[in-house]
């Protein structure tokens, strides 16, 4: 099944307000035309998402945010939930990106929560976050981790028909550090990937509503290097989404 390429910009905390609505207003210019046969998603900051909202309403361009809470409503000071980012105009959400294992010490466990709220009730795309630390990949463990992050995250979630699931691949080494994993190296990781998730819902499930995408410091000088891999179905970019025309040609090149 031949799926569709998506490119998610990881905009994180790289940008204060003024630069987050000048960047997504460059963006609504330069995606109207010629990416058509791509997915195309920008997470700002959660402050800007509803501002981003209005500017990119009507436009190619999906919104997502880069987390979410696991519970409806409460005390949970500093939080926001699934229903909060639907208002907001949201499609997608990032969960567990590396940056908030490694600086918040957010583990599975806390992942598996969010997950199972993101799919519980809303039409929000999850797009769960799995990698290994350096240390990890020099200790040869690079697989077991993957495939433990996979059955801690995942383990025991049901999926609706039109759910539909992306696994971001990123090993932690790689991202915004200039080091860039092979293409090939990537490749075979992915594979692993879609094995054990094969394992927890089964082939057709996986072929109709998982995609397994790469991110660790893409550009457009490296991107065309994945663009012809079978188990690469899009890209989670960070530092260089931060540029418009840089993101509009890794979108290209794809």
């Amino acid at each position: 099944m031949v799926k569709q390429k998506i490119i998610i910009a990881n905009w994180k905390m790289k940008l204060d307000m003024p630069a987050s609505l000048a960047l997504a207003k460059e963006y609504q210019v330069k995606f109207k035309s010629g990416t058509e046969d791509k997915e195309v998603v920008v997470c700002p900051a959660t402050i800007v998402i509803a501002e981003i909202n209005k500017i990119l309403a009507g436009g190619k361009i999906w919104l997502g945010a880069q987390n979410v809470f696991w519970e409806e409503r409460g005390a949970y000071t500093g939080e926001i939930s699934v229903k909060m980012l639907e208002q907001a105009g949201c499609r997608y959400v990032i969960i567990g990106h590396s940056e908030r294992r490694q600086y918040l010490l957010e583990n599975y466990q806390m992942i598996h929560q969010k997950l199972k709220e993101v799919l519980s009730d809303s039409r929000l795309i999850p797009i769960v976050c799995i990698g290994e630390t350096l240390k990890e990949k020099e200790a040869g463990k690079r697989d077991y981790v993957i495939v433990d992050q996979l059955q801690q995250a995942l383990g025991g979630i049901q999926l609706l028909s039109q759910q539909q699931v992306i696994i971001a691949y990123e090993p932690v080494w790689a991202i915004g550090t200039g080091q860039v994993i092979t293409p090939l190296d990537a490749e075979n990781m992915h594979e692993i990937i879609r094995a054990s998730l094969v394992d927890l819902f089964g082939i057709d499930i996986i072929n109709k509503q998982f995609r397994i995408i790469y991110g660790g410091s893409v550009d457009s000088a490296n991107v065309a290097g994945f663009s012809e891999l079978d188990n690469i179905d899009g890209l989670l970019v960070g530092g260089a989404s931060l540029k418009a025309e840089e993101f509009l040609q890794i979108v290209k090149k794809l």
